[in-house]
C-alpha cells in the first residue's frame, strides 16, 4: 500500500507533482492548480481516519464531493465581521479540474486506479430572477462614482449603467472603436463570442468617456496602448481589474449605504439597465441587439433577453392596484 506521509510545503511527493504541473499548465493556471491540489491533500491527511497521511487510494468521489463542499471563511471589509459561505460554481469547477489533473497524474504513476473526480457533479446556478436595483441602491452608486471624482471611474461605471455594457465590453474595448464628439457617440463592442454592435450612447454615457478620453490624451501612462482603459501594471485593463474597481469603490461607502449595495455587481448594472429600457418601451427586439444577446445566424436571441427581464413580484403587486 502507497502511504505518502504529509509534510507540509517539504514534502516531496507534492514537489514532484508540481514539477510536472508547471511542465504541462502554464503561468496562473499552474499557480492555482499548485494551491488547489496543496490544500486538497492536506484535508484529506487532515480527516481523522487518515491520522494526518495521505493515500492516494483515499481519494473518492464522495471525498472530492465534500472537499468542493466546505464553506469558507470571509470578512466583510466594512463591519470586519466573519462569516462563512460556500464557493461559488466557477470556484468549484476550476477546484475539481485541478483535482482531476492530480488524479490523472496519479494514475500515470501508477498510485490510483481511476480518477474518481470525473464523476463528479458540480450542479450550475439555480435560474434567479436578475437583480433589479431600488432607486436608493441607484442613488448610493451614483453618489459614491460622482463622490469619487475621477473621469476613469465615472466613465467604467456610465458603461455598465447607461450603455448596458458587459465587463468583456468595457475591458476590451479599443480607441479605434470608439467615436465620439462634444454632441454625439458611439462604439463598437462585444468582445464575448466575436459577435461585435454598433451602439449608439446617452449623453450620459458618452459625455464622462469623451471627457476621460481627452484627459487621458494629457497622460503620457500607456500612450501606446490601442485600449481605453489601462491599468498601473498593463496597457488593457482586465476583467478581474474592473470587478477590484468596484470593489474598491463600494469600501468607500458608509455602513448605512454598503448595507444597500454589498452585493451589486458590475452585472447587475447590465440587468438594471435592461430592466429600465423595458420600462422605457424598448422592444425585446430592440433590447437584445443593444445588449448583444445575437444568434449564430445574427437573429435577435429573446430567450436570453427575456430572462434578463423576466417581472419581479413587486411590478406583478403594483400591476394588481391597476384591476
Amino acid at each position: 500500500m502507497n502511504v505518502i506521509p504529509f509534510q507540509r510545503e517539504e514534502d516531496r511527493f507534492l514537489d514532484t507533482y508540481r514539477t510536472h504541473l508547471f511542465q504541462d499548465k502554464k503561468g496562473q493556471t499552474a499557480e492555482d492548480y499548485g494551491y488547489i491540489v496543496a490544500a486538497f491533500v492536506k484535508w484529506l491527511a487532515d480527516r481523522p481516519m487518515h491520522e494526518g497521511r495521505f493515500r492516494p487510494d483515499m481519494i473518492s468521489t464522495v471525498a472530492v464531493e465534500m472537499f468542493l463542499n466546505r464553506k469558507r471563511t470571509v470578512k466583510d471589509k466594512v463591519t470586519g465581521e466573519e462569516r462563512e459561505e460556500p464557493y461559488s460554481v466557477s470556484s468549484k469547477n476550476k477546484m475539481r479540474a485541478a483535482v482531476s489533473h492530480f488524479c490523472t497524474w496519479l494514475m500515470d504513476q501508477g498510485l490510483l486506479d481511476k480518477n474518481p473526480a470525473r464523476r463528479v457533479e458540480i450542479p450550475p446556478h439555480p435560474l434567479m430572477a436578475p437583480r433589479i436595483l431600488t432607486d436608493d441602491q441607484r442613488l448610493v452608486l451614483r453618489t459614491l462614482v460622482e463622490r469619487q471624482g475621477d473621469l476613469r471611474s465615472q466613465a467604467i461605471f456610465a458603461l455598465g449603467y447607461w450603455a448596458g455594457c458587459r465587463v468583456s465590453d468595457v475591458s476590451w474595448l479599443k480607441i479605434s472603436d470608439t467615436h465620439l464628439t462634444i454632441k454625439s457617440g458611439w462604439l463598437r463592442v462585444g468582445h464575448k463570442g466575436g459577435k461585435q454592435r454598433e451602439i449608439d450612447l446617452l449623453n450620459q454615457a458618452r459625455r464622462p468617456l469623451y471627457e476621460y478620453l481627452q484627459e487621458r490624451l494629457n497622460d503620457d501612462r500607456h500612450q501606446d496602448s490601442e485600449f481605453v482603459f489601462t491599468s498601473q501594471r498593463s496597457g488593457r485593463l482586465t476583467e478581474a481589474g474592473i470587478h477590484h474597481w468596484l470593489r474598491t469603490l463600494k469600501e468607500k461607502a458608509t455602513k448605512g449605504e454598503w448595507e444597500l449595495i454589498k452585493n451589486v455587481t458590475f452585472h447587475d448594472l447590465r440587468h438594471d439597465f435592461a430592466h429600465r429600457c423595458r420600462e422605457a418601451g424598448w422592444t425585446l427586439e430592440e433590447i437584445a441587439y443593444y445588449l448583444g444577446h445575437i444568434t449564430k445566424q445574427g437573429a435577435p436571441a429573446i430567450q436570453t433577453t427575456a430572462r434578463y427581464t423576466q417581472v419581479s413580484r413587486e411590478q406583478i403587486k403594483e400591476k394588481l392596484k391597476l384591476l
